[in-house]
């Protein structure tokens, strides 16, 4: 066999052409699997949510647990499947897919050992990211590395500033305790840290409300801090989001002689080898 072939190429005989409708979606065979998959997947998951609704669960129950059975054994054999049709399972059984895939099947049997486990099974929906596959949705995933990179290169600032944060809440949550006391709700200063967190983040549940007039007025205080505070983690978000788009609109000028990227915008030539670019 050739050894350059990559490892999630079939080894040989059968084992191809299993690989080419398991793996390979562009070809008609390939795709009507995988879209047979994802119909599978979406009323397995359909029938868990379902499940967890009492009065359907009561009628019904044991109609959804003959079903999710029935999934089981079918995602079960077709991770077998995705197993003994490439030469080396182990880089599908730890890419992402392949944990996704079998995140998908253990609560089942784990259910056999902690009750409610197959709550779990929700997790079948992580399993749609093969839709951008299947449909070559490449722009969408083009879209979702470029947000994702931008998320990645904030939190550094976030971190730094979420500690910042805690910080203040550690601060004003103990005056508050102070100020107002158990008498009104305030019974401890880890009570008091959580109720300066629900105000600083403008959620408001109002289970705990200060009485005092001193009380008050830090309220106050911390109610139109929480505004500046959402707007700072956007800020960040929002400037590395500008500098991933300028990179990537730069980079997107590859020269076809010599595979360089990096040019401006309006660049006419490649300014590494001359060529004329696209």
């Amino acid at each position: 066999m050739n050894t350059t072939k990559s490892d999630s190429t079939p080894a040989r005989g059968w084992q191809e052409k299993l690989h080419e409708v398991i793996y390979e979606s562009e070809k008609p065979e390939g795709k009507a699997f995988d879209i047979a998959l994802l119909a599978c997947i979406l009323i397995s998951i359909f029938v868990v949510i379902l499940d967890s609704v009492d009065r359907l669960h009561i009628k019904y129950g044991d109609l959804f647990y003959t079903l999710e059975w029935v999934f089981t054994v079918i995602f079960t054999i077709e991770y077998i499947l995705r197993l003994i049709c490439i030469r080396k399972p182990m880089k599908y059984v730890l890419s992402l897919l392949g944990i996704i895939d079998l995140l998908a099947i253990v609560p089942s049997y784990l259910s056999f050992i902690f009750a409610g486990a197959q709550s779990l099974l929700v997790f079948r929906a992580l399993r749609l990211l093969r839709v951008f596959r299947i449909f070559r949705l490449a722009h969408f995933v083009s879209e979702l590395r470029f947000l994702s990179t931008s998320v990645i290169n904030s939190l550094r600032k976030i971190s730094i500033f979420i500690l910042f944060v805690l910080v203040i809440v550690v601060i004003l949550g103990s005056i508050i305790y102070l100020v107002e006391g158990p008498e009104h709700g305030f019974t401890s200063i880890p009570q008091s840290i959580y109720w300066a967190i629900v105000t600083i983040t403008t959620v408001g549940y109002g289970d705990i409300a200060p009485a005092t007039p001193l009380g008050k007025v830090i309220a106050s205080f911390i109610m139109l801090l929480g505004y500046g505070i959402i707007a700072v983690p956007t800020g960040i978000v929002t400037t590395e989001m500008a500098l991933a788009a300028k990179q990537r609109v730069q980079g997107n000028s590859a020269c076809p002689n010599c595979g360089r990227e990096g040019h401006d915008r309006d660049a006419k030539f490649c300014k590494y080898c001359g060529s004329k670019l696209d």
